[in-house]
């Protein structure tokens, strides 16, 4: 029988530390050294191992993840995998994993894992996660319902879809959760099995708006990202509105409180930036559908959508920018967006 063929593809991070000068571990390790650590792996798929950076994954960067998603397109196209594995740090998995989501369209499985303790901790967790992401992308259901599941984050044995999943704790070992929804599946012995399928309508009209997936070849503009707290004065958008380049920002997403709400002495400057760039709230609780009729108040989620602010619905702020970046990328209009920002609302 033919083993499904999956790339493994590693960027760095926790799970390829290696020891430091200074006492603690920096990012060493490449692709095959990460597949060599794990006994019998090849049993289960023929692996091509690819190094693309050994870096932190806060240095990532929106280009370096589509230039990911390009090498994935790429070996898709010319017929050399049937799925791919996407090493990385944990720190912006949620957010890489996402943004691969967005823009890839072939239909192979695409699954990003890491490690929360790096290889020179006691019971260290990235041989046993590379393990599960490879099981993942060779199941042959997954396989047959790639395009609808979307790109997935495998940690722990959990399988989480790439819209859903959140970074919930810093340092333990089950960082990883699904809070709105829970995982969509898990691994039990060599078993992949799937409960459910994610909502990705967002998806669908990306597709729809950008005559089959998004352009991401032009420059990639700059969106701000602003939470909202108890007391906070508006300086910084008061920056962005005095800077006649808006200090390079093409975009904001504001963290906003509860439903949607924003305080009433920041109505002003909000309406005001919304007049000259995109304007996004987004639930700063990260998790939970944000309202969109029942509080009448200034600031709330009525009288913001009513000054021009969109609403990302479920969708918390590192995830509403990157929807964003995609389409101000995609050179999508403002109806353009609000149709695909209606998905998630």
């Amino acid at each position: 029988m033919t083993k499904p063929r999956i790339a493994v593809l590693a960027l760095g991070g926790t799970i390829a530390m290696v020891k430091g000068d200074a006492g603690g571990v920096r990012p060493g390790l490449g692709a095959d050294d990460l597949v060599a650590a794990v006994p019998g792996i090849d049993a289960i798929a023929d692996l091509q191992a690819e190094t693309i950076s050994r870096i932190s994954s806060s240095d990532l960067t929106v280009p370096a993840v589509l230039a990911v998603a390009r090498r994935i397109e790429a070996l898709a196209a010319a017929g050399a995998i049937d799925g791919a594995v996407v090493t990385q740090g944990t720190d912006t998995m949620e957010e890489s994993s996402f943004l691969l989501d967005l823009v890839l369209t072939s239909s192979i499985p695409v699954v990003v894992t890491g490690a929360m303790r790096n290889p020179l901790s006691v019971s260290h967790d990235g041989p046993g996660n590379v393990l599960a992401a490879v099981r993942v992308a060779a199941d042959p259901t997954v396989r047959a319902h790639a395009h609808s599941i979307g790109v997935l984050v495998v940690m722990l044995d959990n399988i989480h879809a790439a819209v859903n999943v959140a970074k919930a704790t810093s340092t333990r070992i089950d960082a990883f959760t699904s809070p709105e929804t829970g995982p969509v599946g898990i691994l039990v012995e060599d078993r992949v099995r799937l409960s459910s399928v994610p909502n990705r309508d967002y998806r669908t009209a990306l597709e729809t708006e950008t005559d089959g997936g998004p352009d991401m070849t032009g420059d990639i503009p700059s969106v701000a990202l602003h939470t909202l707290a108890m007391g906070e004065s508006g300086g910084l958008l008061k920056a962005l509105i005095a800077n006649p380049d808006t200090l390079g920002y093409a975009g904001l997403v504001l963290g906003a409180t509860g439903g949607g709400h924003a305080p009433e002495w920041l109505v002003e400057p909000l309406e005001t930036l919304a007049k000259r760039v995109p304007v996004v709230m987004a639930g700063r609780m990260q998790a939970g559908y944000l309202l969109a009729k029942t509080y009448e108040r200034a600031g709330s989620e009525i009288d913001l959508i009513n000054r021009g602010i969109v609403s990302a619905g479920r969708l918390p702020p590192l995830k509403a920018r990157l929807l964003l970046t995609v389409m101000l990328t995609a050179g999508l209009d403002a109806e353009a967006q609000a149709r695909v920002w209606a998905t998630l609302n």
